[in-house]
């Protein structure tokens, strides 16, 4: 069976680094990431690109490190495809005001990087990297002098590479994760929204239905960087997307016809807020490839990790001072996208169907507030018949209304967070070890 082959759109910080390694984990008949588009988000897209490169060169030296063990070098998805790694949007669209999240620390990895220079790890490299990335207006291989081991770098928006990933395989064959802010999204399917509708599946981290907000009382910070391109993508979902799409000044109205609805699954804050992993468990998977006597000797991509990991589980633990310590626990929002794309056939996940989610985009309390018509009275209308005066509140027409896939559950939830990181830091010969 061919891998699953699939786009992740991210804005690395903590959760979406583990859930870029948790995807690159995964072998070659898993999955094939073919590219990795940033945007801006918890941090600027610069400090993205730095995260996402470094990224790289760690897995490059964690492999050569388990070779030099004489371990299975792990990551194999790698060696079927090199990634192409794009960098997007830099702004909301429609210049929205955003002020970043710096709970993942401002440069989205808890201060690694310069932590790193200061201890001499060397596990950042060097900024000779940024010439990749330079427009030139080409993106072939042969106009860099020397290419990374394990990335492809591209000169093209990232917009445009996800609607040319889209293109050059067949349609229902490409999944997009989207862990970040939609804006690339947006920006694709306004060019070419019916190339966008060659997608298999998108699948969202956004928003928040019955939970309180992260960003604001009412909203999760994703779906409130960037309202508008949220909004739009939703729209898709419906069989006339005018329906419930906002106006824009800055993107084009989509067509009155479109050949097909988007899949679209979100996961909210209602499941991957109680998808957790403790610091007790992370440190039980690492020290396995960590010798206690001497770390620096260890394994290299967890000696990185665990710099910011832990640091932001003092971060949670200042801000929930005087809670209890069994609630001090790193919530993963990004990963459960990714376990969900490896798992969805395996009957594991509980999956609302058909739920008209809209996204507030311009509410001064409510932007980027999950819209739900929760009354039980409403019913669905009849398109053949004409409204009634009792019908002008209904939201859900057979023409109108978004249909949206939304995640409610995980069978497993509970063992999901042991079960990633063994996948990430552990080979068969340290699996072993475990065991």
């Amino acid at each position: 069976m061919a891998p699953k082959k699939i786009i992740i759109d991210t804005d690395p910080g903590v959760d979406d680094i583990l859930a870029l390694l948790l995807a690159l984990s995964a072998s070659s008949e898993e999955l094939e990431v073919a590219l990795v588009s940033l945007t801006f988000g918890n941090i600027g897209v610069e400090e993205c690109l730095r995260n996402a490169v470094s990224m790289f060169h760690i897995l490059h030296m964690e492999r050569q490190w388990r070779i030099e063990k004489g371990m299975e070098p792990g990551f194999s998805a790698l060696e079927r495809c090199k990634p192409v790694l794009a960098v997007g949007a830099t702004c909301p669209i429609e210049d929205q005001l955003l002020e970043h999240d710096y709970f993942h620390g401002k440069d989205g990895l808890q201060g690694v990087h310069e932590a790193e220079m200061l201890a001499h790890l060397h596990h950042s490299p060097s900024e000779a990297w940024k010439h990749m990335f330079a427009s030139s207006g080409t993106s072939d291989d042969s106009s860099f002098a020397v290419l990374p081991p394990n990335f492809r770098p591209s000169v093209i928006p990232a917009y445009k590479e996800i609607l040319n990933v889209l293109r050059e395989n067949e349609p229902d064959s490409v999944t997009i994760v989207a862990v970040g802010p939609l804006a690339n999204l947006a920006l694709a399917a306004n060019e070419d929204v019916e190339t966008f509708l060659r997608a298999k599946e998108v699948v969202v981290m956004g928003g928040t239905l019955n939970v309180e907000g992260n960003i604001t009382p009412v909203a999760e910070f994703n779906q409130y960087a960037c309202s508008y391109s949220a909004a739009r993508i939703y729209a898709l979902t419906s069989p006339t997307p005018r329906s419930t799409m906002p106006p824009c000044r800055e993107l084009q109205p989509y067509p009155d016809q479109l050949s097909r609805p988007l899949k679209l699954t979100i996961f909210p804050l209602d499941i991957t807020t109680t998808t957790l992993l403790s610091l007790e468990t992370f440190d039980q998977v690492t020290k396995l490839v960590l010798s206690p006597e001497s770390p620096e000797n260890g394994s290299p991509l967890a000696q990185w990790v665990r710099y910011f990991v832990a640091r932001t589980f003092d971060v949670i633990k200042d801000t929930l001072e005087g809670e209890r310590d069994r609630d001090r626990f790193l919530a993963l929002h990004d990963p459960l996208c990714i376990w969900y794309v490896l798992t969805s056939e395996t009957g594991e996940w509980t999956i609302n169907e058909n739920v008209d989610v809209r996204v507030e985009v311009d509410g001064q309390w409510t932007r980027g507030m999950s819209v739900v018509d929760k009354r039980t009275k409403i019913k669905e209308l009849d398109e053949t018949k004409p409204l009634k005066d009792s019908d002008r509140g209904a939201w859900l027409h057979v023409t109108t209304g978004n249909r949206v896939r939304v995640a409610v559950d995980l069978r497993d939830r509970e063992t999901f967070g042991a079960d990633m990181l063994r996948r990430i830091f552990l080979t068969t010969k340290s699996t072993n070890a475990l065991a």
